[in-house]
């Protein structure tokens, strides 16, 4: 599995070592909050166009799940590098040791021709995976939340920093379908055997729709405040996204989430294939599930920004 580290491949792990599997991890740092220390996971140090070092790693595995994504770049770790490059080292590297079938996590809108280096990028990834030669299964989620997630985190921290919160303009095309992590780690665990997922691009979203400022508000009612919502135009959004990814560690707000935001994020492109019935997602974005993702109440500190990090700002 790449992004061994990150918020879904993480989850992700959990669920295979829950059915009996072994996981090789592979992130450029070896260490998880949410992968618990187990026999049965091996870490391999490596960046995710390190093609050697991912042909080792795949050598023995069945299947691999390739999580590696980033939402906005930074130094080296550009779009190209990470969605473009390393799909197409890992797609190279588990071909040749002859692994089984891969499982891409994409995007629900990504697309080419669109000026979204984020969205073109990812839509990239799926067409290196789909003529990899292996058996596939492309999954493309909207926004997912859970425990260990940027979303519940970053909100319940900005409720307890910011007593006023801006929203990306008031419109009834701006919805969403938040998604459960655990609903996401079940599908991709079980797409390697489920023979239903092989040859499948399928779009993945929660069971309840909402607009943007009644998702937001549901978090602010679990966390306990009561922010002062004022919708912005599109622009000033792209203007503090801008502002966030060039100050904070992990910006409150990138500009490609603020793309994502801006088209809404309920109808998929280029999915043309339907979950089972039985994998569709079922966990509702009520307060049981907000409150079992959020971390400890908190703010915001100096601690989160790029100036009091420039060692780890790379």
């Amino acid at each position: 599995m790449t992004g061994g580290t990150g918020f879904v491949g993480g989850h992700c792990a959990r669920a295979l070592l829950e059915r009996g599997d072994e996981v090789v991890l592979v992130a450029r740092h070896t260490k998880s909050a949410i992968v618990p220390d187990d026999s049965r996971v091996t870490w391999v140090a490596a960046s995710i166009d390190d093609f050697p070092a991912l042909r080792d790693a795949f050598s023995g595995c069945d299947a691999v799940v390739h999580c590696a994504g980033i939402n906005r770049e930074r130094s080296s770790q550009t779009y190209d590098r990470v969605h473009v490059q390393g799909t197409a080292a890992v797609a190279r590297a588990a071909r040749e040791v002859g692994v089984e079938h891969m499982a891409l996590v994409s995007f629900l809108r990504a697309r080419p021709a669109c000026g979204s280096p984020y969205h073109e990028s990812k839509w990239a990834a799926e067409e290196i995976v789909r003529r990899s030669g292996i058996a596939y299964t492309v999954l493309k989620p909207g926004v997912i939340y859970g425990p260990g997630d940027h979303m519940l985190d970053h909100l319940s921290r900005a409720f307890h920093t910011f007593p006023i919160f801006p929203l990306v303009g008031v419109s009834t095309a701006r919805q969403l379908r938040p998604l459960a992590v655990g609903d996401v780690a079940r599908i991709l665990a079980g797409a390697a055997s489920d023979q239903r997922l092989a040859g499948r691009t399928l779009p993945v979203l929660g069971p309840e729709q909402l607009s943007l400022s009644a998702a937001m508000q549901r978090v602010a009612t679990v966390v306990g405040r009561h922010p002062l919502f004022v919708p912005l135009p599109v622009m000033a959004h792209r203007m503090l996204g801008w502002w966030f990814e060039r100050l904070m560690m992990v910006p409150l707000v990138s500009a490609a989430q603020v793309r994502i935001l801006a088209e809404g994020i309920v109808d998929p492109v280029l999915a043309p294939d339907s979950l089972p019935s039985d994998l569709v997602p079922i966990t509702p974005f009520s307060e049981e599930s907000i409150r079992a993702g959020l971390p400890a109440a908190d703010r915001f500190h100096r601690r989160d920004l790029l100036l009091f990090n420039r060692h780890r700002a790379v």
